[in-house]
């Protein structure tokens, strides 16, 4: 099975990242809906996996592909590994972290017909306070420890918490600014 994998990510990174995304987004949500809000199978809201599968195989697979890949490639500091990997983390964290939460939660809102603009006050500050509490760390040692083509699959190994997290924080069970959930309900970046 490793050998498979690696040889679709050899012969097509983008598109197997994509889908591995959009598997582990399933996967964060069906938890969120399983475990922590204990809805039962009979009770999957599928049309709410189904935009978080749609989200992480469209939008962030390819995107932080692009962006790791953006990061190898023109975050140099010759000489000085550490400070090189402190660079980028302090680019994903700020530039990538940032973004990709508000498009999240932007398009989630589109997706299920409400406002983008209250989802955001309600949950972006919320969610992006949370990421920055994890995110940092995973991406230090992912950085500085795993090769270019498995970083992404690093990445959403570990967001099947985060992924948890974002689809309960979007349903309106986090309950905005003021909840704090245990978490990991960790994050991607």
């Amino acid at each position: 099975m490793l050998r498979w994998y690696q040889a679709k990510l050899a012969s097509r990174p983008l598109l197997t990242q994509s889908i591995t995304t959009a598997v582990l987004f399933a996967t964060g949500d069906t938890m969120a809906q399983q475990l922590v809000e204990k809805r039962g199978f009979k009770n999957q809201d599928l049309a709410r996996t189904g935009r978080m599968t749609l989200y992480g195989g469209a939008v962030f697979g390819p995107a932080a592909t692009t962006w790791f890949g953006f990061l190898q490639r023109k975050v140099r500091i010759p000489g000085s590994p550490n400070l090189e990997i402190l660079a980028r983390v302090g680019l994903d964290q700020t530039v990538f972290a940032s973004t990709n939460l508000f498009v999240f939660l932007s398009s989630m809102a589109i997706m299920e017909g409400t406002d983008p603009k209250d989802k955001l006050d309600s949950t972006y500050k919320t969610a992006l306070t949370k990421n920055w509490m994890v995110w940092p760390w995973v991406q230090m040692t992912n950085f500085k420890f795993v090769p270019l083509e498995h970083r992404v699959l690093v990445v959403n190994v570990i967001s099947l918490g985060w992924n948890c997290y974002l689809s309960y924080l979007n349903s309106g069970g986090g309950g905005g600014r003021e909840t704090v959930l245990s978490r990991d309900e960790l994050p991607p970046s």
